[in-house]
Order: C-alpha cells, then sequence, then structure tokens
C-alpha cells in the first residue's frame, strides 16, 4: 500500500468537516479530484474507508484505524516544519558553551539567565567535561561556543572580544605580601598559591607571571570553588591570583589586600570563539551583546 501525505490529510478534513464538499474546499481541491483519491486509496486498501450510507460521512473502522495515524503523523510533520523554519529564521537552534576559563562561571549564570528569556527556543548546555579540549571541540561540532582569554585557535574559529580584565593577587591582611605594592613573580616563590583546579597554561599566574620568570611557588594547592579560595586566603593558608572583577565584593575588607601583578599591572583579555558560520547567527550575537553587558556591571559593582 503507497500511502502518502495528502492521504492522511485527506482523512482527516472529511472527518473534520463530515463531507466531501467542505473538505475539498479545505483542500483546495475540486471534489471530483477528492472522491477520485479516495476511490484510489480505497482500492489500494482493499478495504471501504468510509461508510457512504451516513450523513455527515462516517470513517469505517479501516478508516478511523487510518485517522488515528492522521492525527499522530501530522502533528509531528507540523512541528518539525516549524523548527525548520525557525532555524532558517534563526529563532532556534542550539548554543553549547566550554569554558577555559574556571572563573567565569559567576559571571556566565546571570547571561544564560537573560539569554533563555530572549531566545527560549535555543538549546543551552554547559559543557564543563570539555574545558581543556574546547577549542577542538568546537571545530567537531561538540560545543558551539568556547569561553577562553587565549585568542589563538585554528582556522574557522573566530574569536569575539568580551571584556579586559586584570589578574590580580590576593592575600590575607596579615600575609608579608601586604607590604608589597606590587607583586614581582620572586614574591611567589616562599608562598602556597591556591588555584582553580587547570593545567598551569590555563591560569594568568604562571602564564603571565611565574613562567617566563621561572619561579615555582613554595607549593600549590588546587581547589574547586572561588568562595573556598577566598576563605582559605583570609585563613593565611595561601595566595591566590583571580580576575578583579570577582575580587570585586572582597575589596576593602579587612581580612584582605589586593595587589596588581607587576608594578605597570596586567591586563588581559576574554574571547568567546565560535565557528565562523556561526558568528553572525542571531542568537549568538544577541549572546555577546548579554555576554559584554554583564562584563561591564561586574566591574562597575
Amino acid at each position: 500500500m503507497h500511502l502518502e501525505l495528502r492521504h492522511l490529510r485527506t482523512i482527516k478534513a472529511i472527518h473534520d468537516t463530515g463531507g466531501l464538499a467542505r473538505a475539498a474546499d479545505i483542500l483546495n481541491i475540486t471534489q471530483s479530484a477528492l472522491s477520485h483519491q479516495i476511490k484510489g486509496l480505497e482500492d489500494q486498501a482493499g478495504v471501504e474507508l468510509f461508510v457512504r450510507r451516513t450523513r455527515p460521512m462516517r470513517l469505517s473502522a479501516a478508516g478511523l484505524r487510518m485517522l488515528r495515524a492522521a492525527e499522530r503523523i501530522l502533528p509531528e510533520l507540523e512541528a518539525l516544519s516549524d523548527e525548520f523554519r525557525a532555524l532558517r529564521s534563526g529563532r532556534s537552534g542550539r548554543l553549547f558553551i566550554a569554558m577555559e576559563c574556571h572563573a567565569c562561571f559567576d559571571w556566565l549564570f546571570p547571561v544564560l539567565e537573560q539569554f533563555r528569556h530572549a531566545w527560549p527556543d535555543v538549546d543551552v548546555d554547559i559543557r564543563a567535561g570539555l574545558a581543556f579540549d574546547a577549542l577542538p571541540a568546537l571545530m567537531r561540532e561538540d560545543v558551539d561556543l568556547v569561553i577562553s582569554s587565549d585568542p589563538d585557535g585554528p582556522a574557522g574559529a573566530v574569536f569575539h572580544p568580551l571584556f579586559d580584565y586584570s589578574p590580580t593577587l590576593v592575600a590575607a591582611s596579615a600575609n608579608p605580601l601586604a607590604e608589597r605594592p606590587w607583586i614581582e613573580a620572586e614574591d611567589l616563590r616562599d608562598q602556597v598559591l591556591i588555584t582553580y583546579p587547570v593545567d598551569r597554561s590555563r591560569l594568568d599566574v604562571f602564564s603571565t607571571l611565574l613562567t617566563p620568570a621561572r619561579v615555582e611557588p613554595r607549593g600549590i594547592r588546587q581547589v574547586e570553588l572561588t568562595a573556598v579560595i577566598l576563605m582559605l586566603v583570609a585563613s593565611d593558608r595561601g595566595v591566590s591570583v583571580l580576575p578583579d572583577w570577582v575580587l570585586r565584593d572582597v575589596q576593602g575588607q579587612a581580612d584582605y589586600v589586593t595587589r596588581r601583578l607587576t608594578e605597570k599591572g596586567v591586563v588581559k583579555r576574554m574571547y568567546a570563539a565560535t565557528r565562523d558560520e556561526d558568528a553572525t547567527r542571531p542568537f549568538v550575537a544577541h549572546f555577546l551583546r548579554l555576554a559584554r553587558g554583564e562584563a561591564v556591571k561586574l566591574q562597575r559593582g
């Protein structure tokens, strides 16, 4: 039996309207063409689909089975068509995010909260497990956007500037480094450095300060949460280097001191990397605007 979508639409239209004439109007075909279509369908099925002696026309048992199929299949196809139309118009899609910036989760969540209200049909997820293989994952299409401070990536990746920040040392007010006006690499040689659990090549304190000077701290303690890092620092269990906007709330508190790295200070830039073909998608552009705006709020307090 060769069943087409027009057959399912025909069965449903006749059932909904109760007659050939009104169904033909809905389907935008002549009544004669509709009758011919039904006759051909019944010949294929080998059974009658309508009880023709009733007014309005009533489906036979076989016709009811076909109606149930039509009521299941047609809405699914219509929903699929809606999804494709939304994709073509840029209203829906997928935004899977990987983070090379461990401290950025506190900044990202307010961005996503605004984004989901503006783009409810976009599927959003954070792929934390891909943080250390983020750019290759981007090119494999495992993720769609990478938050990174390293704008060096493969061909086909576009790096969108988000905001500038300053890696800043935070120490307990009782720590000897509190006496320093700024921090050089040698100042950390006798310190326990508290960091996020990421490779040192991804940490600003190593890439901008310690590694170029070939200085190794006395010890390294890895901690997952920013709040725990700050608690350990306040207890003088070590020092840490965090983005300046992360330290906004502790600056001025009696338990802490913050110091810039080097006499001139260090400024770095955060980027959002996307594939080249996704860079102009409307919801991606809106995400970038929200991200930049939220960064300004954080930095201004």
